[in-house]
């Protein structure tokens, strides 16, 4: 087959372009501009053209597959729609490449991408194996795609944006949070509620949700009136198949992390799981909510039938995922941290672990704010957990898929922090601020192209 991805430079496409250009099938794509992400598929044989123009694009395409992200009005997209060639949406042929498999599908508005990384490291270390779509590039594989064709588990990390999650039929099924975000798709918080019930519904009958104590599908008062009998664990009335709970915050989850120690820049921690407590998991340089994520990743990986050694010899050796509390620089003098967190609860859990783990630090944070619809509607929030660093650089909003809103700029954020110890500024500036500045521990934060700036800060904090 002959396929041509549009907006193949995404995280989620670029994992399915790879899957079936390693599956032999001839793979092509577009996207705006070059990225490290596009040079690598370059380099595994795949064309991409960089142009919006139809003229520079295959001849002999025989399907198409697109991201919402990529806007309708773009000229390559037109094309392929009138072309009469069979157009599809990137989450319709993740659900096609996974039907008839035992899908593990992690969803959730932050932790997914670690969790479900995780995950598949667990598998793809043990016997039982796994291939697996990820949202990020996993520092084990290299990649952000496994391949394993004897193994029938299959990881997907479930993308709420644009309800694409729907298109899934997991086997087993993990949501690890549902707060406020993509409101300009879902338009309210109990639409986005919905979507997730209708997501939790969708896993097969014979298989389990994972839930996140505490994560309801309809708002608290409601909930309370859900909720049966002393001890639910969590079980939704809603729900239509079993529910295994998890959490880091109470001892009344099915699963529990207990005793959560540190030393020496490693996390460890007691498991509690129905069938007893596994002492003394460690996790090595990573941050306490990865904790959390660990938890449920290590509750799917047993209910599959790891064995206690895999399980801890795979968290163990668990190294994260790039652009995932990803440690960039250490010396004497400096901490460099790189984080994907673009949602105030994710920056708040981001620099909860810092403090956790660089006491009495003074902790510098650049955040480059992405998109102009979720800076409207959390910039209160945002500059509410930025006032908390001891110095705060804001950059310019990344727009990602979005046109300008009229008076939304990171201005508005800027506004609403009570520090006076706080600045907006270019790309090209920031690199004269940092200096200025003398952090204990800088931290890059944001889910645009805040990225192409690493190489540089890296740089500039070795450099004598």
């Amino acid at each position: 087959m002959n396929y041509f991805f549009i907006g193949i430079g995404g995280i989620g496409m670029s994992a399915i372009a790879r899957y079936l250009h390693q599956g032999g099938n001839k793979v092509s794509g577009y996207d705006l501009t070059p990225s490290p992400l596009t040079a690598a598929l370059e380099k595994e044989g795949i064309h991409i053209v960089y142009e919006d123009n139809p003229e520079l694009m295959p001849k002999d395409v025989e399907s198409f597959v697109y991201t919402p992200a990529v806007p309708r009005d773009t000229a390559v997209y037109q094309w392929a729609e009138k072309s009469g060639r069979p157009i599809v949406k990137r989450s319709q042929l993740l659900g096609q490449l996974t039907e008839g498999k035992k899908c593990i599908a992690v969803a959730g508005t932050h932790g997914k991408t670690s969790t479900s990384t995780m995950i598949a490291h667990l598998l793809s270390k043990s016997t039982l194996g796994c291939s697996a779509f990820l949202g990020g590039i996993s520092k084990n594989f290299q990649s952000n795609m496994v391949v394993d064709n004897k193994s029938d588990f299959v990881v997907v990390e479930a993308d709420e944006y644009d309800r694409s999650f729907l298109q899934l039929h997991p086997f087993l099924s993990v949501i690890t949070s549902i707060d406020p975000d993509h409101m300009d798709i879902y338009g309210d918080y109990d639409h986005l509620r919905e979507a997730f019930l209708q997501f939790a519904n969708l896993t097969k009958q014979d298989g389990k949700l994972f839930l996140k104590q505490g994560v309801a599908f309809v708002d608290d008062d409601e909930h309370e009136e859900h909720m049966q009998g002393e001890h639910h664990h969590g079980i939704h009335e809603e729900v239509s198949v079993p529910v295994v709970s998890y959490t880091t915050s109470g001892i009344e989850a099915d699963y529990y992390a207990w005793n959560v120690r540190t030393s020496r820049g490693n996390i460890y921690y007691d498991l509690r799981t129905p069938k007893g407590v596994i002492y003394d998991i460690e996790l090595r340089h990573t941050s306490l909510y990865n904790v959390e994520n660990s938890v449920v990743a290590a509750a799917v990986a047993l209910e599959c039938g790891l064995s206690e050694f895999e399980l801890r010899a795979g968290l163990k050796t668990y190294e994260g995922v790039c652009r995932r509390f990803d440690f960039r620089v250490e010396t004497k003098d400096v901490v460099y941290i790189d984080d994907y967190a673009h949602h105030p609860k994710e920056i708040a859990a981001t620099l909860d672990s810092i403090r956790y783990l660089y006491p009495g630090k003074r902790i510098v944070g650049v955040f480059q704010p992405h998109l102009y619809s979720r800076t409207a509607d959390f910039a209160e929030q945002f500059a509410e957990v930025l006032s908390t660093l001891d110095e705060v650089v804001l950059l310019p909003i990344y727009p990602a898929r979005e046109k300008p809103i009229p008076g939304v700029s990171s201005g508005m954020i800027l506004r609403k922090m009570e520090t006076l110890s706080k600045y907006l500024v270019s790309k090209e500036q920031l690199m004269e601020l940092i200096p200025a500045l003398y952090p204990d521990v800088l931290v890059t934060l944001g889910a645009g192209d805040i990225d192409r700036l690493v190489p540089q800060i890296e740089k500039l904090l070795t450099s004598e």
